[in-house]
């Protein structure tokens, strides 16, 4: 593998102790370049009293595309229809002694939300904000943003692991299974797509789907769990390759439904799986909730997160490393789909209590939580006289059946098209209202259905396709409305617990987290 030219970790990682100035965190420096945009790590430094090799496992969640308002509406909507906090919050909630709890969240009806130590987290944990700036841009691109964690370094949005003089970075997942520890990815995408590449793979393009395939048969890793079928079978593939029989024929469990991850689980079970449970990315949580036969055959992400802690955990190696993502909260917000993002992100939460679970009577593994950039800025606006009527609005999403990628199914919507004709406003108000239970104005429908043919014109272009513009109009009703549909600049949330997180900065730079997995887990002479 061709090194970067600034690849100069080594001797930084041997040293075994995270010290003041190891890791940078980029934001002390001169100009926007410097200090947001530049390759290298620098600025104010990281002081921990853990020791290099404290975290036997590593867990890395990523709430894919997560704006800080999408963190609030799943409060918000979770409070409000099911009683309860996120267990997010919950922890937010907590003393980082993890000794005593703090009133919380105030809940749609006005009550607090979170109640002291009852509901909280019993361990310290680090918050913070982090830069997630690529190389290329302020403004991130997944593939991009997982590689800074996955090899260290900032590189352009688009590629993975890969540099722009063609270097190609060693990833953090090739780093752990080089030093004997078990490896996993899990995601709500297609198990190719940018996020999970980024700690696993070496590719130009993140559009090389088919490529990363073969590159995880060649790598070997214990466990991937996904959608993304179609990048793995002979009659999808343009080389024809079965790479289903292929994994098989190196020892691995394939899965392709959850009642076959279900019996990959149990007592021990060992060797490698890979489940692929859907041809593109896994359904949206509010359809998965709404039709019997997704809840028959794909997991949700808290099932597959278990399944492959125990799996990892049990695999009889020294520890493991595992990615954790909730992809399709970022596709939502693209789509500026309110109930497609909100579900989404409460079902990655299900996912932290199994991850919270796992590690409530352990002291050797290292958790990071936290989002690889912010996408459309979602919030619920403040409407109505005194904003009397937000409250209210919101409370539309309890009642969501689908999401909008499943009501262009059913509109026979192609994205690759651009355009659909023949579209009458009465199959939209009728479509629209099966879907999010909302009833629109025929002059709406009308506002629509000229999206969908390419006529209407909006001040900002970027909201003139059809998800924006029906977003734009439920916001009318539900109170919640986005910024745009592409990703922003903001810092985003850094949760932490365990070896090493208390030394993290208020504010972090995304490629130090790959300097404090590799630290810990002390598995520095591997990285090159």
């Amino acid at each position: 593998m061709k090194k970067g030219k600034n690849v100069s970790r080594l001797e930084f990682l041997k040293t075994g102790l995270l010290t003041a100035g190891a890791i940078g965190t980029g934001v002390a420096g001169s100009g926007i370049t410097g200090s947001r945009a530049g390759s290298g790590a620098g600025g104010a430094g990281v002081m921990s009293n853990q020791h290099a090799g404290e975290a036997k496992n590593v867990i890395f969640l990523v709430s894919d595309g997560m704006s800080s308002g999408t963190l609030t509406l799943a409060e918000l909507v979770k409070q409000g229809k099911m009683g309860a906090p996120t267990h997010w919050m919950k922890m937010y909630a907590s003393d980082p002694s993890g000794l005593a709890g703090v009133s919380g969240v105030v809940g749609s009806n006005g009550a607090s939300g979170v109640n002291g130590a009852a509901g909280g987290f019993g361990k310290p944990y680090h918050r913070g904000l982090m830069d997630m700036a690529s190389l290329s841009s302020l403004v991130t691109d997944s593939a991009a943003a997982a590689s800074s964690w996955g090899c260290g370094h900032r590189i352009n949005n688009g590629g993975v692991n890969w540099g722009p003089y063609n270097e190609q970075y060693k990833p953090v997942l090739e780093i752990f299974r080089d030093a004997g520890k078990a490896t996993g990815l899990v995601t709500t995408t297609r198990i190719t797509h940018a996020t999970p590449a980024g700690f696993s793979a070496n590719v130009p393009s993140r559009n090389m789907e088919n490529e990363i395939a073969v590159q995880y048969l060649e790598r070997e890793f214990d466990l991937l769990m996904g959608g993304g079928r179609r990048h793995f079978t002979e009659e999808r593939r343009p080389d024809k390759r079965n790479l289903l029989q292929e994994f098989e024929q190196k020892g691995y469990k394939v899965a392709l439904s959850k009642s076959e991850m279900e019996g990959a689980a149990g007592e021990n079970a060992t060797g490698k799986l890979l489940g692929l449970f859907y041809d593109s990315h896994l359904p949206y949580t509010v359809d998965h909730q709404s039709l019997p036969e997704l809840q028959n055959s794909v997991p949700t992400l808290a099932e597959m997160t278990s399944v492959a802690l125990q799996r990892l955990s049990d695999s009889g190696k020294d520890g493991f490393i595992l990615q954790i993502e909730g992809g399709r909260v970022d596709h939502a917000a693209h789509g500026n789909d309110a109930a497609g993002l909100i579900y989404d992100q409460i079902a990655f939460d299900d996912a932290i209590k199994v991850v919270m679970d796992f590690t409530e009577n352990r002291d050797d593994t290292l958790v990071i939580l936290t989002t690889d950039h912010a996408n459309a800025n979602p919030g619920l606006v403040g409407l109505g006289s005194s904003y009397s009527q937000s409250n209210d609005m919101l409370k539309t999403i309890f009642e969501a059946r689908h999401s909008m990628e499943w009501m262009f199914e059913e509109m026979d919507y192609s994205w690759s098209d651009g355009v659909l004709t023949g579209l009458k406003v009465k199959q939209i108000l009728d479509l629209i209202e099966y879907t999010t239970r909302i009833q629109l104005a025929n002059e709406e429908a009308l506002m629509i259905k000229r999206a969908f043919e390419g006529t209407l014109e909006v001040p900002f272009r970027n909201r003139q396709g059809p998800g924006a513009v029906i977003g734009s109009v439920l916001a009318n009703y539900n109170g919640v409305n986005f910024l745009s549909t592409n990703h922003t600049s903001d810092f985003v949330e850094l949760a932490a617990w365990g070896p090493g997180s208390e030394g993290l900065p208020g504010i972090t730079r995304n490629t130090d987290l790959f300097d404090l997995m590799v630290t810990m887990a002390g598995v520095g002479e591997f990285a090159e």
